[in-house]
């Protein structure tokens, strides 16, 4: 499954969301409304969905699932 999918279903269930309310390049924030708790369990979701660390800093609010999937991708690659 590509990278920004995985992201995406993630996010779709954890969040309880249509896969089509995550638009790509829009932000978290604008796209769903996404609050800084929600934001706190999405990092924990995607860090166990990807065996990777990330920060809440790294995965903001302001984050679309484009610069989310980077994020990880340049992480598993290192």
């Amino acid at each position: 499954m590509e990278m920004k999918a995985k992201v995406k279903e993630v996010l779709v269930n954890l969040l309880k969301v249509k896969p089509e309310e995550l638009k790509d390049g829009v932000s978290l924030e604008e796209s769903i409304g996404v609050d800084s708790t929600e934001m706190v369990e999405s990092v924990i979701a995607l860090e166990k969905a990807f065996g990777v660390k990330l920060s809440p800093k790294e995965i903001s609010k302001s984050s679309s699932i484009d610069d989310i999937a980077k994020i990880i991708s340049s992480k598993i690659s290192v």
